[in-house]
């Protein structure tokens, strides 16, 4: 073999090793939008799952707080990155997702784009899709983030957080959702400051990368009374016919079996008693 065709093979296997580069994506589209890889797109969500504002109970601070900076981002304003973190099943997720059809359904201009913890790594490919677009408003949202003690996908995170050398796209913000303050483990971060050589330098890094959110946004769990608000919120929103004292009984016995109270366990009772009324779950 040549060393002409031995070099053409090496580049064709270069071509196919590395990621083709993606088409531009048409915004109009849709409002909401999932980044995937392999090969990089951008996949329009016609329809997205989620609870209105209005049926998010017990959160009022922090659904304020939100809402009001995603306002002054849609308006061009500055704003920050936050960082929803607490008690599973609170509506972390549920609330990044109300407040962007709160403000979508004011006629403001904004898009969100959803971005698995595990593609933190293709985010500056990302960022260079949506800062070429810099008339259109992005939240750039990941559910669910952590980080374990091994775990290198956080430096990609400072892309959009420091900004690097080119700085955080003025027309895009960062919210994410973690049951974490600090992004990982209680147990991981004292058994790194025990057994490093320097302790505080050890885990620095990786705390402090929730330090970089403006906004720290916290869900605790909720008492037996904001459970059955929530529940007769539903209830009220769907028309689904039951009396307070059925609705309590039940409730009550549904959350015992599951062994826990938030507001996801009570969309899901909810969910058993729209089924056995005949209620189709439709808005």
């Amino acid at each position: 073999m040549s060393d002409t065709e031995y070099l053409k093979r090496i580049a064709e296997a270069l071509e196919r090793v590395s990621p083709a580069p993606a088409a531009a994506p048409d915004f109009a589209a849709a409002d909401a939008f999932v980044w995937q890889v392999s090969p990089d797109h951008l996949v329009p969500v016609p329809k997205v799952n989620r609870v209105a504002l209005e049926l998010l109970v017990g959160i009022n601070r922090s659904r304020d707080t939100l809402l009001e900076n995603t306002l002054q981002f849609a308006r061009g304003l500055p704003a920050n990155n936050a960082l929803l973190w607490g008690a599973r099943g609170m509506g972390k997720s549920s609330l990044v997702k109300a407040v962007h059809a709160a403000v979508v359904d004011q006629g403001l201009p904004l898009k969100i784009v959803e971005i698995q913890r595990e593609d933190l790594a293709t985010i500056a490919r990302l960022l260079t899709h949506l800062r070429a677009v810099p008339d259109t408003r992005f939240i750039l949202f990941c559910d669910d983030l952590s980080f374990s003690h091994d775990d290198q996908h956080y430096k990609s995170l400072k892309a959009v957080l420091d900004g690097g050398i080119e700085g955080r796209p003025e027309n895009v913000v960062f919210y994410a959702t973690s049951n974490r303050r600090h992004l990982m483990p209680r147990d991981m971060i004292e058994n790194e400051r025990s057994s490093a050589i320097n302790p505080s330098e050890a885990v620095e890094e990786k705390v402090s990368l929730s330090d970089r959110f403006g906004l720290w946004l916290g869900f605790h769990p909720c008492d037996q009374d904001e459970f059955l608000t929530m529940i007769r919120g539903y209830c009220d929103a769907y028309d689904v016919q039951i009396d307070d004292d059925t609705l309590r009984a039940e409730a009550i016995e549904w959350q015992a079996t599951r062994g826990s109270r938030s507001g996801r366990v009570a969309w899901q009772y909810f969910t058993d008693l729209a089924g056995r009324r005949g209620v189709a779950l439709t808005k």
